[in-house]
């Protein structure tokens, strides 16, 4: 600091504060020239540069004493002296910057990191995908009080486990104890999935499934006032070969019998008749029992329905059990004792059979009516008929022709030049050409109607059966036909139905199944479901076919159908048996020719029938280890009709032409139309050019006469084949 010894703190004294008198306003911020004269400074508002007045405690001149002042105070520089560092001092000095870089740094790298963040990326530099997860620490589940669950008519035992928040385990164990060794995946039934929830405290409703067709289309309560009557809907009933279809025959003039297989009816059909100016619907049922299914079906959408009795034969099987499906949707009956020409005929012993099942007939005190009928002598017709008018006039039946129709499907099949055609009988409104209307999983929109005689109709209305075309399906017999808004809603609502067809699993099992080894592979174990998949030439057939089918169904082997459908047998249909390990039936068709080699590629068993029981018998036979088929169908070739030729006292003969294969003379013989047989027989002549022939080969042409049969098309194609005897 100098040679100048340390100005002592106190030894100033205090600046007087308040002997200075206010400073006049100025200009330029600087104190007057004239100003009052500062304390120890010159006059002018300026200290005195020079020697002026002492500073109180300072030296002369406003400077103070010694050289170590400074200059702004009025004295001279303080000389520097300039020292090193010591090592312990740099150390230190190092220690700190290198801390305050550290820090600095982290600073940084710290805000660039949250910034980049914000842009999108993550604290590495990399492109971030989204926000970073946070760890959650679970809860420990806690299973929830279950004190009503709702249950299908069938569910699995995984699904009740998990309904009942359960392990399987658990719902395996009360299982077992009950004595059914089960898996996870197994069905049970309602019975005792209620059976298990009892044990953990819990109650089982059975889930009711919506139809949709019902709320769509709700039913609101008809106008008493719009109510009109209408024609009532006679359901024949009966026995095979008791004469259902020879009655009918006579009320509509017709001869349906002669082009049944067997002479058993096996196509439902709706006939309506006028009389005394009344109109009556006539349900044509089939009388075998293969077809009991489309006998309740006949049963639940008629008024009235006519029990057919032979006067010889009595009560039969089949008869009661038209009486309990009669019983069981409520119609009267009417019961009609046939073939009373015959010498063997008893009437009274029908009658007393009758009341054994609870039919008393009103001659025996009862009420249900009796008539005496003979078609062949078309005696009691007359009776029947009044009586039939009678009961529908005490019945008072009536209905609405102003709303939207609806109706049932009694028949459908695939026509190859209409596609497919529905027979309807309409229950109620009126059915009109140009309607939207869904059946089903058919839709569409109706372009023609004919009636039972052939006559186009622009509209029907309640109790008229009526042929439908303009469906884009075919629907199943016994399906609801509705009236929808628009086509639209017909299309979505059919669309939902085959949505929820589409949860039908198929099930395959080892090697391919054929009725030759099939009682063989069910010994083995390899077989617990036999898939079928049935073709038939009407929906009817094939419906009451699949029923019979299913019906065979036992502890060792369940008969399931996997696909049904109305036409010839397709390469589809082949393929999906080959996928599913099935059997194909056919009813009244024939594989096409591709169905046919493809059948043979992938080693599937197609069998074809005319008459359903032959099917029936041969698949039980079949189960039980005792089919013998002692025959086996050859198919020697094909030929095509290219020409018709009329020959006077000879008949119809079809010019063709061989396809594939040779046509022999001692064969035999079946005509195939749009994939159906209409014909199967022997050949009366075989001809190349004007000499007889005893075969045909591929690619020559030669003349054809059917032996009893002219009907022949030009198109229609011939299959010519064997029966070869097979050992076993």
């Amino acid at each position: 600091m100098g040679d100048r010894p340390p100005r002592p703190i106190g030894d100033r004294p205090p600046r007087p504060m308040g002997d200075r008198p206010p400073r006049p306003a100025g200009a330029g911020g600087f104190r007057p020239g004239g100003g009052a004269p500062r304390l120890g400074g010159a006059p002018g508002g300026f200290r005195q540069s020079g020697p002026g007045a002492p500073r109180p405690g300072g030296a002369p001149g406003g400077f103070r004493s010694g050289s170590g002042g400074s200059p702004s105070r009025g004295g001279l520089p303080k000389p520097l002296t300039k020292t090193e560092p010591s090592k312990d001092d740099r150390k230190a000095q190092w220690s700190r910057d290198s801390q305050a870089r550290t820090a600095s740094k982290d600073r940084k790298d710290n805000d660039r990191k949250e910034n980049r963040q914000g842009q999108g990326f993550d604290r590495r530099g990399n492109r971030a995908t989204g926000p970073k997860k946070v760890k959650k620490v679970m809860p420990a589940f806690v299973a929830p009080v279950i004190t009503q669950i709702t249950v299908a008519t069938e569910i699995t035992v995984r699904d009740l486990a998990e309904k009942l928040f359960r392990s399987n385990a658990d719902i395996i164990k009360i299982l077992m104890k009950k004595g059914l060794m089960v898996t996870a995946n197994q069905l049970i039934d309602f019975d005792t999935a209620s059976h298990v929830a009892e044990q953990f405290d819990v109650l089982v409703e059975e889930y009711v499934e919506v139809d949709v067709f019902e709320q769509a289309f709700s039913a609101k309560q008809d106008d008493q006032s719009e109510l009109v009557s209408r024609p009532p809907v006679v359901v024949v009933m009966g026995h095979v070969d008791h004469g259902k279809t020879s009655l009918l025959d006579v009320i509509r003039n017709a001869n349906v019998q002669s082009g049944e297989a067997g002479g058993i009816t096996q196509h439902i059909g709706a006939y309506s008749t006028v009389v005394n100016n009344k109109a009556i619907t006539f349900l044509d049922t089939p009388g075998h029992e293969a077809f009991t299914a489309m006998r309740m079906r006949g049963a639940q959408v008629t008024d009235i329905a006519i029990l057919v009795v032979a006067a010889d034969d009595g009560v039969m099987p089949q008869t009661i059990e038209a009486i309990n499906h009669a019983n069981a949707a409520e119609v009267d009956i009417i019961v009609a004792i046939t073939m009373m020409d015959k010498p063997s005929a008893n009437p009274d012993r029908v009658r007393q059979q009758l009341t054994d099942h609870g039919l008393q007939p009103e001659g025996w005190g009862g009420q249900t009516i009796t008539v005496g009928v003979s078609a062949l002598k078309k005696e009691g017709i007359d009776t029947l008929l009044e009586m039939i008018l009678l009961v529908s006039e005490m019945k008072e039946l009536k209905a609405n022709p102003k709303k939207s129709a609806r109706g049932s499907i009694i028949e459908a099949k695939l026509d190859k030049g209409r596609g497919p055609v529905a027979t309807v009988l309409v229950q109620e409104g009126t059915l009109r050409v140009g309607d939207p209307v869904v059946a089903g999983a058919s839709h569409g929109k109706i372009r023609a109607m004919i009636d039972g005689h052939g006559r186009a109709l622009k509209e029907a209305g309640p109790s008229t059966p009526v042929e439908i075309i303009g469906l884009h399906d075919v629907p199943v017999t016994g399906d609801i036909l509705y009236t929808a808004a628009n086509e639209r809603q017909a299309r979505q609502l059919s669309e939902s139905v085959v949505a929820k067809g589409r949860e039908t699993l198929l099930k395959s099992t080892q090697g391919k199944v054929s009725l030759d080894d099939l009682f063989n592979q069910i010994q083995a174990g390899q077989v617990k479901d036999l898939n079928v998949v049935v073709k038939g030439d009407v929906q009817g057939s094939v419906e009451a076919l699949r029923g019979s089918l299913e019906k065979l169904s036992n502890a060792e082997v369940r008969v399931r159908t996997i696909h049904t459908g109305v036409g010839a047998v397709t390469e589809s249909d082949v393929m999906l048996a080959s996928a599913s390990n099935a059997i194909i039936l056919g009813f009244n068709v024939r594989p096409d020719a591709s169905a046919k080699a493809t059948a043979e590629t992938e080693n599937v068993d197609i069998r074809l029938y005319s008459v359903i029981y032959s099917a029936i018998d041969d698949i039980e036979a079949a189960m039980k280890g005792m089919l013998d088929p002692e025959f086996r169908e050859v198919v020697l070739g094909h030929a095509e009709i290219r020409q018709i030729f009329k020959a006077s006292g000879i008949g119809t003969i079809a010019g063709c032409m061989v396809i594939d294969g040779k046509i022999t003379r001692t064969a035999k013989v079946r005509l195939v139309r749009d994939g159906r047989v209409i014909y199967d027989g022997t050949l009366e002549s075989l001809k190349r050019f004007k000499d007889d022939a005893r075969e045909v080969a591929s690619g020559y042409e030669c003349g054809m006469h059917f032996k009893n049969y002219n009907d022949i098309k030009e198109n229609d194609r011939i299959e010519a084949y064997i029966m070869e005897e097979i050992p076993r």
